[in-house]
């Protein structure tokens, strides 16, 4: 819209086209969840302790999330169907389950990310020097 064009055409009121707006934008879907991903979720739960998870709702850019974290801070992420569905999942094995838009990520999970990017400077650093 440009600057003056809301005063053009009166107080004619100008609804967008999501699919329009997103076919210009060059946007694309979102990929919804699958079997795949449930059979990661059910893999990393049963081989690591300490887990709890942390359901992330829709966003702009993704649907909604079960956000996996052991006790080490290890952590991974994947699509699910629905809210309910990953609070079922995590109960069905027997992970304490949160909502992350009220109670946050762990601390522990942000300590994992710095020692990983920390451990991957010293190997860039090694691997630099002659």
């Amino acid at each position: 819209m440009g600057l003056f064009d809301r005063f053009r055409g009166g107080s004619k009121l100008r609804m967008s086209n999501p699919a329009k707006d997103a076919a210009r934008t060059g946007s694309t879907r979102v990929r919804a969840s699958d079997r795949a991903d449930e059979e990661h979720l059910r893999t990393w739960v049963q081989e690591r302790r300490g887990v709890e998870g942390f359901v992330e709702p829709r966003t702009a850019v993704s649907e909604i999330t079960l956000l996996l974290v052991a006790h080490d801070g290890e952590w991974t992420r994947r699509r699910v169907p629905s809210i309910n569905w990953a609070h079922d999942f995590c109960n069905r094995h027997q992970v304490p389950s949160y909502d992350a838009a009220v109670v946050g990520v762990p601390q522990r999970m942000r300590d994992y990310n710095s020692r990983v990017r920390q451990a991957q400077k010293q190997r860039d650093q090694q691997r630099r020097e002659p």
